[in-house]
């Protein structure tokens, strides 16, 4: 008889009910939503699993530090002054928050993350053309950690695995949350951090998930995370579209038209068309070098 193995059928059974296939394809790909979902947490995720990840991946693929911190910080955040897998293992003590970058470099999570994203590509596909550059992190946070308000360039759902946390995020591409010359620089090489300010939060729409249930993130959609009082373990499936990088491509070219004294107007949001500006980043690139 041939032994069950969790990994396996984990990787091969639907994960996503066709209740939530239908929100995903209402909202997608610029209305943020809960979904749920039945993905167990195998032993792949289990602490000991994820540090022996953490000690394995290249040191580019990992991001640590203290989890006792405000929603706006200035710059990168301080370090907690442990290892990766001691701060993994102790997150339940260790007042941390970590992420596993490019899990999909290792294959049982890379057959993981393409069997989630199979479940949602003709959905994806329908409206933003093509899924590209596939991307699974996984997210360990210790009770009460704070993720400081930031935004992200790919189209991503966060899957709650353990604990809970809330997520508030605000609208994308309104310059109230996250002015266009932030946005200019991220895609030039500078931070993904953004500036808060207390009245910001007015504008914010918390979203609560538990195990079992996953929040939307559209591209470049502002946004902080809070755990709650337990430690919490989650996985966030992202992916490009020609959509996505074309307004990335764009807002590069207005980062570097700016430099020069003008005033971009700023790219449009699905399912406005970014296109030249894009081509004309590219082009610059490819006669430069820089950013190659």
């Amino acid at each position: 008889m041939t032994k069950h193995n969790p990994a396996i059928a984990a990787a091969t059974q639907r994960v996503f009910p066709s209740e939530s296939l239908v929100a995903f394809a209402k909202g997608y790909p610029e209305t943020p939503h809960v979904l749920r979902h039945a993905l167990e947490a195998d032993e792949r995720f289990s602490l000991d699993a994820l540090a022996s990840l953490g000690e394995a991946l290249p040191a580019k693929s990992i991001e640590y530090n203290r989890g006792d911190l405000p929603i706006g910080i200035d710059g990168k955040p301080g370090s907690n002054g442990l290892s990766i897998g001691e701060t993994i293992r102790q997150i339940a003590t260790s007042q941390s928050w970590a992420v596993l970058k490019n899990i999909e470099q290792v294959p049982e999570y890379q057959a993981l993350l393409m069997a989630l994203l199979e479940e949602l590509r003709p959905r994806i596909e329908a409206t933003t053309g093509e899924l590209l550059t596939p991307q699974g992190f996984v997210f360990i946070s210790s009770p009460n950690a704070v993720t400081p308000y930031h935004f992200d360039p790919e189209h991503n759902i966060l899957l709650q695995l353990r604990g809970s946390k809330v997520m508030t995020q605000f609208p994308a591409g309104d310059p109230r949350y996250a002015p266009d010359e932030v946005h200019e620089s991220y895609h030039l090489g500078g931070p993904r951090e953004l500036p808060w300010d207390d009245a910001l939060l007015a504008g914010g729409t918390p979203f609560a998930i538990e195990p079992g249930e996953a929040v939307y993130v559209p591209v470049m959609a502002p946004h902080f995370v809070r755990n709650g009082p337990a430690p919490s373990l989650s996985l966030s499936i992202t992916w490009r579209s020609e959509w996505s990088y074309a307004e990335a491509g764009s807002r590069c070219f207005n980062g570097l038209v700016r430099k020069l004294g003008v005033s971009p107007r700023a790219p449009g949001r699905w399912p406005a068309n970014n296109q030249v500006k894009s081509l004309a980043f590219r082009a610059w690139r490819k006669a430069t070098g820089v950013f190659g």
